[in-house]
Formats: structure tokens, sequence, C-alpha cells
């Protein structure tokens, strides 16, 4: 299990950026201890590798195709 400011070193964010995510669905998967959050790095893995992409137009932008194709 890796410590909020481990995790955001592994991901290459800030620990503000991960902390973040924790509150919006989409951040990474984690464990919350008590008031500790921790996070385990096989979920990291696998979360970055949910948003691998081969281009910017990716599914991941489909709402932004949409709304431009109404206007």
């Amino acid at each position: 299990m890796l410590k909020v400011k481990d995790a955001a070193a592994r991901l290459g964010l800030s620990v503000s950026t991960l902390n973040k995510l924790r509150m919006n669905p989409g951040g990474p998967a984690f464990y919350k201890l008590g008031s500790a959050v921790f996070y385990d790095p096989t979920d990291l893995d696998a979360w970055i590798a949910s948003r691998r992409r081969t281009s910017t137009w990716d599914a991941a932008n489909d709402a932004d195709r949409a709304v431009r194709s109404v206007a």
C-alpha cells in the first residue's frame, strides 16, 4: 500500500491533484482507513492503463464532439 504522497509521485501528479481526484468519479481506487488514505499499486497501474489513448479525440472526447455537432 502506498500513502498519498507516494502514489502521487508514482502517477506523476501533485498530491493536490490526487486529492481532488478522490472527490470525483474517475480517479484511481483507494482505501480509507480512519482518516488515512492508501493506494494499491496495482490499482494505480490499472487506472493509468484505463487512461491510455491513441488520439486526442478518443472516447474521452465523445461528449465534446456531441456538443459541437448540436451547436
